[in-house]
């Protein structure tokens, strides 16, 4: 079952291609993270999803309706989290999420929505004494009237304290259970890595790369190191360790060694190779390639494509 089918999916402003040729599928019930640096073409894809600004070519559906014939459809199944959502300083955080429920045609309770994020104290606060988490929450209670089959959350975490992203991240855990989709939208590598199935990242307008993280990270050509504390460092043990093979650069960092590794799976014939030379190794830590580092890649270099493993190929 497919929640969102996007088939070359183009959006031109003038001389601008914000997005080029878009293919991308999200499957029901999945955390799909839609990631890329600004200017990349996320906002305006999410904009031709919910029928606020229409394609220039191709085709996509949303939950089985077409995004332009049936946005209105769309917007009633969905729940949205914009990123920057605009909020009435005169009218109280119940009086917001009421509006939602009333636009929808919903019966949720509108204090128990503020309560599930965390605003149950100032439901009769007016908004324009909110601090932009505040905002942030009222917006996500928003979205979650009616239990829609889909959420779009762009940069959901914007504005919030490490105990508010945690809160956010367990409230989408729960929706997804419920049954819903989500498709994510953050620059907060952390949260995208906790909480999606898979991932796309976009560039240029286009989709450079697209899997799960694990998968990604295995594509990826990117080093793992592994850091070896020892109490020193004898001549000559540097020089050794990047004559072999796995190894791409050996450094030392005070009392640490960090070796670039070119296969992780060696890690312990390096560790053997320095306790060889008379080190004596009190700590070892091995760092693997992050999604932070893998984003980098795929969003700042000209080397960084993969090929989808879906068997579709992606080009930047």
């Amino acid at each position: 079952m497919v929640a969102i089918q996007i088939d070359s999916l183009t959006r031109r402003f003038g001389d601008v291609t914000a997005v080029d040729g878009l293919d991308l599928e999200v499957r029901r019930g999945e955390v799909y993270g839609f990631l890329g640096p600004n200017g990349a073409g996320k906002s305006t894809t999410i904009n031709m999803l919910l029928g606020f600004t229409p394609p220039t070519s191709g085709t996509a559906t949303v939950l089985g309706h077409d995004i332009v014939d049936d946005s209105l459809a769309i917007r009633q199944a969905t729940g949205v989290l914009p990123e920057d959502f605009g909020m009435y300083d005169r009218l109280t955080a119940r009086k917001h999420v009421q509006f939602a429920i009333d636009t929808k045609g919903a019966t949720n309770d509108p204090d128990a929505l503020l309560e599930r994020v965390g605003l149950q104290e100032a439901a009769d606060r007016k908004a324009g004494g909110f601090s932009t988490g505040m905002k942030q929450r009222v917006a996500l209670a928003m979205a979650l009237v009616g239990e829609p089959e889909l959420l779009i959350l762009d940069e959901p975490s914007s504005g919030l304290d490490p105990n508010g992203a945690r809160e956010m991240r367990q409230i989408i855990l729960e929706e997804v259970d419920r049954g819903a989709t989500v498709f994510f939208s953050s620059h907060i590598m952390e949260q995208v890595e906790a909480i999606c199935d898979r991932v796309g990242i976009m560039r240029d307008g286009q989709l450079v790369a697209e899997d799960t993280i694990d998968s990604l990270k295995d594509q990826f050509d990117a080093e793992s190191r592994l850091v070896l504390t020892v109490d020193a460092v004898p001549d000559g043990t540097l020089s050794s360790l990047r004559s072999m093979a796995s190894v791409s650069d050996a450094q030392v960092s005070g009392h640490d060694i960090v070796v670039s590794l070119r296969d992780s799976d060696q890690k312990a014939a390096i560790i053997n190779a320095v306790e060889e030379r008379g080190v004596k190794i009190t700590d070892i830590t091995s760092k693997e390639p992050s999604l932070e580092e893998l984003f980098a890649a795929l969003t700042t270099s000209d080397s960084g494509r993969l090929e989808n493993t879906n068997s579709a190929e992606v080009n930047a």
